[in-house]
This record gives structure tokens, sequence and C-alpha cells, in this order.
């Protein structure tokens, strides 16, 4: 049986004790990193043989954890924080172990996207969890304006290094956008600072003190987007298409030919462009 199990993402309190009962009962356990997770162990007196399973041995590991759990073995996946295979090495395990028919279970548990979910406070029916931001800002503005066209709450990861960039490039495009930036969850250090994206973007543009020595905000970050409803794009183009109606229905072309104008250049529903048409030339 292959046993995914999540583990505290900074109060070593929060693991459950079905979690340690696993950890003590297998014959292996493969770590992300086998030094953080040998505090986690000794911390509660567990002592099993381990292995590491990360990012740049993960091809070659996936298949040694393979042959174990075909030869009857039971091993457990963690990672430093959260749940495996999330944002974290693991998931390249679980495909395999799914297409070749072995047993497998989760132990859920600590989870820094719904922990930092409910901390920020802002209600909504659902949210898009998308990772960590993308690092280029046209990147990051392309980004925003699809989860913008779907709107409600985004949560992501970020780095400290990158932090205040991240938010300036958003607070470019969204200025009175509600955002979290949740820090250091469930550790000392917890912090949840809310605001909207412009005071957040102030607020991190200059070291504070919870930014280490290059300036850089300490720990590790969740960001919550509040992106209210989801975009009209029709209703958002109307003001660049109204002006374009009226332009072109000034140079003399007839109605039918404007609206298919701005069905073709602005990608305005048929019914959409016709209406908006009739509209201008009863002003003009």
């Amino acid at each position: 049986m292959l046993y995914i199990c999540a583990t505290p993402i900074g109060n070593l309190g929060d693991v459950t004790s079905r979690v340690l009962d696993t950890l003590r009962a297998v014959e292996l356990v493969a770590a992300e990193d086998t030094r953080h997770t040998r505090k986690l162990l000794s911390h509660f007196d567990v002592h099993v043989p381990m292995t590491s399973l990360f990012q740049h041995n993960e091809a070659q590991k996936t298949e040694e954890v393979l042959r174990l759990l075909r030869d009857g073995k039971d091993v457990a996946l963690v990672t430093d924080a959260g749940m495996p295979g999330v944002q974290d090495p693991g998931m390249r395990l679980v495909v395999r172990a799914v297409a070749e028919g072995l047993e497998l279970t989760v132990l859920p548990g600590p989870s820094a996207v719904l922990t930092a979910l409910v901390a920020a406070g802002y209600d909504g029916d659902g949210f898009r969890f998308v990772g960590y931001l993308p690092r280029r800002a046209r990147e990051l503005e392309t980004a925003l304006q699809a989860w913008r066209r779907c709107g409600g709450l985004v949560v992501a990861f970020e780095t400290g290094q990158r932090l205040a960039r991240s938010v300036a490039v958003l607070a470019a495009s969204l200025p009175g956008a509600r955002a979290a930036v949740c820090r250091e969850l469930t550790k000392v250090h917890e912090e949840i600072v809310r605001g909207t994206l412009l005071e957040l973007s102030e607020r991190y543009q200059v070291p504070g003190p919870d930014a280490g020595p290059t300036g850089a905000v300490r720990g590790e970050i969740t960001l919550v987007l509040d992106l209210g409803p989801a975009l009209d794009e029709a209703a958002a183009a109307r003001p660049q298409a109204r002006a374009a109606a009226a332009a072109l229905l000034t140079r003399g072309l007839s109605r039918r030919d404007t609206a298919a104008a701005l069905r073709v250049c602005l990608a305005l529903p048929g019914r959409e462009a016709d209406r908006l048409v009739r509209e201008v030339a009863a002003e003009s």
C-alpha cells in the first residue's frame, strides 16, 4: 500500500494521529527532504527507514518505490509540508501507482491553501488554486486577465523574494481588488495582512519589520485574491465598441456593415453589435 500523508505546514502539533500511526507502521518513508522529515519523526519518537524523493531524483526514486509496492511493501510518501503532489514532489509516483493498479490511500491533513482561504475572510462559493504565481510580469498580467474573466477567489503561492514585485504587477491592473497576504501560517510569527492590491503594493514596496537582510519578506506566503464577479467581456468592450460604431457611421458606412465590423474586429456577439449600432444611429 502507498500512503500519501499530509504533514504540518508549520506547527508540528497539527499532524494527525492517523498519519503518525501510519508512519510507525510502514517499511519505508519516501520524503522530499529526509533532514526535514527526521525532525518531525524525532519529535514524535517515530523510527523508520527513509529515502529521499525530490524534484531532481523523482524519476529514479519513483521506480524504486514502485518496485517495493509491487513486492507487497508499505510505503509512506511525505513532503516538507502539506500534501504531496500539490506544488510538491510525488505526483509522478501517484500517477504511476494508479496506472499500475497498485493500492494507495490519501491521509488528509494541514493545507496552506484552505487555511489561507478561510483566514482571508472573503465570502465566495468557490475558489481557484493556481500554484505559484508566474515569474514574468507579462505572464502574470495575462494570467490575471484569465482569472478576472472567471471572477471569484484565487489562491496562489509566492516567494518572499518576489512578493513585492508580484503584488505591484497585480495592483497595476486591479488596484481596488481585495487581497490577503498570509505569511508563516500556523507558525509562531503567523501574519495575515488584508487590504486592496494598491494598499498591499505600497506596504511591501518598502521593506518592513518582516523583511530579511535582502529586503525580501521572510517565510512561506500564500496569497488570496478576491476578484469579484466574473468579467462581462461584452460590457467591458461596450465603450470602445460605441466609439467605433459612431466613427464608422459618421464615415458613411451602413448600419449593416458597421455591425459586421464590430463583430469581426471587436468579437462582439451579433445581436449585441446590431443593438449597439441601432442605439448609436438613433442618437446621431
